[in-house]
């Protein structure tokens, strides 16, 4: 498993500790009748004024290469700020209930696995935006309450899309920089936890979308004994490759650590990989469960993601309905799970 974004290690099985490694994907296309992890409200265009030099800074370079992926979001790679991990998900055509306008929204995601069911998290942040004519950073305050089963912010409205690409002091040689602050945390727990923000200097996290040249790949495992390994926490596909890149489906049959009453499923980055810690695929993917009898499939499909070790769903389908027996999701103990990934570019850290 790839060190950069693990934390310490924790006591327990396998999967346990690479459950904690899974990052949490907000929905962006899924089949009727799923509810996304995470709140997917959004507030009103931001009245943009002079913010904090930010703790985390994205630069997405080339950011209309970004737009022909038609992807609803990309999210960042975790970064740390006092003992916690975050990511920030950026949204480039987000249209608020009855506005058909377009904005560059941005949300606040904390990385979930680092809680437990009775903490909250308060936190007050900065979303910002780079303007290179007169080198300060301009946004507004936001704060949050984040739990374990709730860990994306409102998706704040910063700029309409086409006020950006119109932009010489936002967007300059079709890039442009993004950043947050977190300003203040409250944790709310039984040990009534206290958080001081320590601000160190800013990480930064580049974004490179290609304009061509994706690499894509499909694998489709077909488990034929769910029902003996239903008992187990977590389930491991055979490894496939895409990309020069090994892969595998991870399946938790009961749901993982922040899921629902849910069949659980993440696509993991094999840990025997030779990529650079410092350096990320950028992927969207699609993940499939079949419906073996009516053809009505389960589909999820990400936004961009910065691929360092693992993405998923801890709800996929709830489990109620995976093991209906008119449904052809799960047919005498056997399910078909696909996957479709797509390299689009590259990430690193700068």
């Amino acid at each position: 498993m790839l060190k950069l974004l693990v934390p310490n290690a924790v006591p327990g099985s396998h999967c346990e500790r690479r459950s904690i490694c899974a990052q949490i994907q907000t929905t962006e296309k899924r089949s009727a009748g799923h509810k996304a992890m995470g709140n997917s409200g959004s507030r009103a265009p931001a009245l943009l004024g002079k913010t904090h030099v930010p703790d985390f800074e994205w630069k997405i370079h080339d950011f209309p290469a970004l737009l022909d992926t038609k992807a609803t979001s990309a999210t960042t790679a975790p970064f740390d700020c006092s003992g916690f991990k975050w990511c920030l998900q950026l949204s480039p055509m987000h249209k608020k209930n009855g506005d058909e306008t377009p904005y560059v929204a941005l949300a606040l995601m904390l990385w979930p696995y680092m809680l437990e069911e009775d903490h909250m998290v308060h936190a007050v942040f900065e979303f910002s935006i780079y303007n290179r004519s007169n080198r300060m950073y301009c946004g507004c305050k936001a704060d949050y309450n984040f739990y374990l089963k709730n860990n994306y912010s409102k998706k704040i409205c910063l700029i309409p899309l086409q006020e950006l690409l119109k932009s010489s002091a936002f967007l300059v040689d079709d890039s442009c920089v993004f950043g947050v602050e977190i300003l203040k945390i409250d944790v709310s727990s039984p040990e009534k936890k206290a958080v001081v923000v320590q601000h160190k200097a800013t990480t930064v996290q580049n974004l490179f979308v290609q304009k061509k040249g994706f690499v894509e790949g499909t694998y489709t495992w077909t488990v034929n004994n769910f029902l003996e390994l239903e008992v187990k926490q977590c389930v491991h596909s055979p490894s496939f490759e895409v990309g020069g890149h090994k892969w595998c489906i991870v399946m938790y049959p009961r749901g993982d650590k922040c899921s629902t009453d849910c069949l659980s499923l993440f696509v993991y980055l094999d840990a025997r990989n030779d990529q650079p810690l410092e350096s990320k695929n950028v992927v969207k993917m699609t993940l499939c469960i079949q419906d073996q009898k009516n053809g009505k499939h389960v589909t999820i499909t990400s936004g961009l993601v910065e691929y360092a070790n693992a993405w998923g769903w801890p709800n996929f389908i709830p489990l109620k309905k995976f093991k209906d027996p008119s449904g052809g999701y799960l047919v005498e103990s056997n399910c078909i799970v696909k996957v479709d990934l797509t390299i689009v570019g590259s990430s690193n850290d700068g």
